[in-house]
């Protein structure tokens, strides 16, 4: 053994000689260092798996969404395509009764059967329509109410009570389902 090992071997032994103190904090603070270093890497690291997993569920959400959307579209122009499909299936037998009504009165020598025909049309395709949500608007005598009537023109009352009301129906309203989809065409009392 030599005197430098030896030497050595004392500050290891020794451990409160500045220069054996020094070394060691010097080796812990590169240790430290190092594991720091190690776990910056490591949380920047995760840091970015973090990004990349948020990145990728936006992107597959976004594309859930677009196709979402894409999709209820499509439903929308097939439905606003065939919405009407219901009630012109059932108005066909009535199309198919006017035709008979039209050759029938090509021939026809009684005027009275001809109007029996019409009117069991009419009120067939009253009770297609009655079926399907639609409702005739009562305006004669009720207030002029501009929620529900179109007033065409005022002409003067023939009575008191008549004024502000509804005197006479030029084109009748309806409702679908109890919302007003054509307004009455009226004439009111002045």
């Amino acid at each position: 053994m030599n005197f430098n090992d030896m030497l050595k071997k004392k500050k290891i032994d020794n451990p409160e000689t500045p220069e054996v103190l020094n070394d060691a904090m010097d080796n812990d603070y590169a240790e430290t260092s190092e594991n720091i270093a190690i776990d910056e890497k490591s949380a920047e690291d995760l840091l970015k798996e973090e990004l990349s997993l948020a990145n990728d569920k936006y992107l597959r959400l976004y594309a859930e969404f677009d196709n979402f959307r894409r999709r209820t579209t499509k439903e929308r122009v097939e439905l606003l395509q065939t919405a009407g499909k219901e009630v012109i299936v059932s108005l066909i037998p009535v199309l198919d009764d006017f035709e008979r009504a039209v050759k029938s009165m090509e021939n026809a020598t009684d005027i009275n059967a001809v109007k029996d025909g019409v009117v069991l049309v009419q009120n067939k395709l009253n009770s297609i329509l009655t079926q399907k949500g639609l409702k005739p608007m009562e305006s004669v005598g009720q207030p002029f109410d501009a929620d529900l009537h179109e007033a065409i023109t005022n002409i003067p009352a023939p009575s008191d009570d008549l004024k502000g009301k509804v005197i006479d129906e030029m084109e009748k309203g309806y409702y679908l389902n109890d919302k007003v989809i054509r307004f009455a065409k009226v004439i009111v009392g002045a």
